[in-house]
């Protein structure tokens, strides 16, 4: 029987964790695609079930431990369902998951996306468990298959794992170490999303600004510079930045770009040189506000953003009080703040002085705070202001409001006219709040 003609096989695929593992999601959708699988949004309903995982963080390990005893009631209903673990927590743990749940069929680690469909077919005809957690440098066929999720915005990750070390992360453990993609792939990917109608792409990597220092001369900036030339595209983002390695290249080359959008996510996870030395963040205090003032001199329009971490061993209270004066002064457009959480593994899971929960919670919620008064402060400058804007859809609870991005990223609600999802239109702010702004199409 032809793959064509053959009766059809449905996965459901959970995803949790970071965009990276978002965009390993579509390659491993378009393997499936390959060998007569078909998405369905229902787990009753699904002949294979695959969670991809995320384990920088103990709520989302939390998270997948309880589907997988969801799963657990489906795999008694059907033993012929096939059950993977793949992802960060499937490296992290290897065949301790099976150990803890014998319902699960097969467990790959980061490196092993290619291996998803042989893999799969094995399991279809021998019953057993397969854990393969070997790291292996990192490659992406050239001609691999993706179903991307978006519509409009596609994420190309250019690089896989991370060198850095940070005394908090699990990151540089379960990824590996640092790999970049060929330039000429990723062109050639960023083209053929372009060519299927995408208008925005999104560069990933754990640090893009270290892209191409394992692989030749061509660095992030040149890459920037490649993709901004790519005919037809109409933004180019990317994420996540080290702050150590953000060159004046690299911020002359968004200055300069056409399509290079004018936002930098620039994580400084803390505002004390003591902590960040602890956290092995490399740079201090004064080199991150040198970098903002260059950052902001040549690309006035920035947008800057950034994530900080409440609670880290050693954290004391004047130490949480600069770094609430360090947001004062910095004035980040938002902030992703996280308790510290432990990891099993890396060196501050083992330092002494561990936060009290209820002090990280209460330092949390006053950072929290100071942080939406920062925001809503700089949204009330927008007021009255045209942007750019490119439609996204209608919003959840009201289909005559719409939302989209500026190039700044910035999340604009207006009021649905004649627009067509994807398309570019000017949007007047009328009404900024703390997450958000509203406003009206402008002709």
């Amino acid at each position: 029987m032809s793959l064509s003609n053959a009766p059809k096989k449905y996965f459901k695929l959970l995803v949790y964790g970071c965009q990276m593992n978002i965009s390993d999601a579509e390659r491993m959708k378009g393997q499936l695609e390959t060998i007569g699988y078909a998405e369905t949004h229902s787990l009753e309903s699904a002949d294979l079930i695959l969670i991809h995982t995320c384990c920088v963080r103990e709520s989302a390990e939390d998270r997948v431990y309880g589907k997988i005893g969801e799963i657990k009631h489906l795999k008694q209903q059907n033993p012929a369902l096939i059950f993977g673990i793949t992802g960060c927590m499937a490296q992290k743990e290897g065949d301790a998951l099976i150990r803890r749940a014998p319902h699960i069929d097969f467990v790959l680690g980061t490196n092993k996306v290619k291996e998803l469909t042989r893999v799969v077919q094995e399991m279809e005809t021998e019953h057993g468990h397969v854990v393969d957690t070997t790291m292996t440098d990192r490659e992406i066929e050239s001609n691999a298959p993706i179903m991307r999720t978006g519509r409009f915005s596609a994420w190309v990750p250019i690089m896989y794992g991370c060198n850095n070390f940070c005394t908090y992360c699990i990151v540089p453990y379960v990824r590996g170490r640092e790999h970049s993609r060929a330039a000429s792939e990723i062109v050639r990917e960023v083209e053929e999303a372009v060519a299927n109608g995408y208008k925005e792409v999104t560069l990933l990597g754990q640090n893009v600004n270290s892209y191409g220092k394992d692989a030749g001369s061509t660095d992030f900036a040149d890459l920037l510079r490649m993709v901004d030339s790519v005919k037809g595209i109409r933004r180019v983002r990317f994420m996540t930045s080290h702050p150590k390695d953000l060159s004046d290249r690299v911020i002359e080359a968004i200055r300069d770009g056409e399509h290079l959008c004018e936002h930098i996510h620039l994580p400084v996870q803390y505002g004390s040189n003591r902590i960040l030395k602890a956290m092995n963040r490399v740079y201090t205090i004064e080199s991150y506000r040198a970098l903002v003032r260059r950052i902001r001199k040549e690309i006035p329009k920035v947008s800057l953003t950034t994530d900080l971490i409440v609670g880290f061993p050693g954290e004391r209270e004047e130490d949480f009080e600069q770094t609430l004066e360090f947001l004062r002064e910095i004035r980040f457009s938002s902030a992703y703040t996280f308790l510290y959480s432990k990891r099993s593994g890396t060196p501050a899971a083992e330092m002494e002085e561990q936060v009290d929960d209820a002090v990280k919670k209460e330092r949390l919620q006053m950072l929290m705070r100071l942080q939406n008064e920062i925001s809503l402060s700089l949204h009330q400058e927008m007021q009255g202001k045209i942007y750019e804007v490119m439609a996204e859809g209608p919003s959840k609870n009201d289909a005559s409001i719409w939302s989209g991005r500026t190039r700044s990223n910035h999340l604009v609600l207006f009021t649905h006219e004649d627009e067509k999802e994807g398309d570019f239109i000017s949007v007047k702010v009328t009404q900024p709040q703390t997450w958000l702004l509203k406003g009206n199409r402008v002709s």
